[in-house]
């Protein structure tokens, strides 16, 4: 059975970030990007996409608009990574100057999600419950990467990190959350409008560990 996917970027922002200019890739312009999305031909030519300032997530007032002329997957030391190439962006000197920069796009302009395919940011936030009881708050999603921490790992399912709020812990403490894998077989349903995820959880997985064994004494 198909598992869920998700995608990096944000909906509920009215803008998704796709990438974030990291330094020039070649004599023409084109410049190396970590990608923030992975929706299947999001990086096609002719796509317009505004650029933001590093750790926003919302365009300055009259930021330039670029179209992608085109981009390629590179190999070796910076696979999980893309190369672009932007209107009006030709030179070295020129993709220096948007290094750092995101490139943007509004969210009423992404293509439409496959089925059970979310976006992460719709899901952070939401309550999961175990049936009809609240467990606790997404506060993130791990995914696994390869060796080089950058390219996402296909058949391993992404981790909803759960803040448990059940039972709950001594004031003296603040546990680290939980990780739940998101796995159809146990996924019920997924409420966006409501932020509510409901799962059937095989039975321990919310316990907590057992405690490390007191390690001898020495004579």
């Amino acid at each position: 059975m198909r598992q869920p996917a998700l995608n990096d970027g944000i909906s509920n922002s009215g803008w998704v970030p796709l990438a974030r200019l990291l330094r020039p890739q070649g004599r023409r312009g084109e410049l190396l990007a970590d990608p923030l999305s992975d929706l299947p031909d999001i990086f096609a030519a002719g796509r317009e996409l505004t650029f933001a300032a590093p750790n926003t997530s919302v365009p300055a007032p009259n930021a330039p608009t670029v179209r992608i002329e085109e981009h390629f997957f590179p190999t070796g030391k910076n696979a999980g990574r893309v190369v672009l190439k932007l209107s009006g962006c030709d030179s070295i000197s020129a993709a220096e100057a948007l290094a750092g920069q995101q490139l943007l796009i509004p969210s009423n302009q992404l293509p439409a999600l496959d089925p059970d395919t979310f976006f992460v940011g719709d899901l952070v936030g939401c309550t999961v419950f175990n049936a009809t009881t609240p467990i606790g708050t997404i506060v993130d999603i791990e995914f696994a990467t390869g060796p080089d921490s950058r390219t996402r790992l296909e058949d391993a399912a992404p981790l909803l990190a759960v803040q448990l709020t059940l039972p709950a812990p001594p004031p003296s403490e603040t546990p680290e959350p939980v990780l739940i894998p998101f796995v159809r077989a146990w996924l019920d349903s997924v409420d966006i409008p409501a932020r509510r995820i409901t799962m059937h959880l095989p039975e321990g997985l919310l316990a907590p560990p057992d405690p490390l064994p007191d390690e001898p004494e020495r004579p």
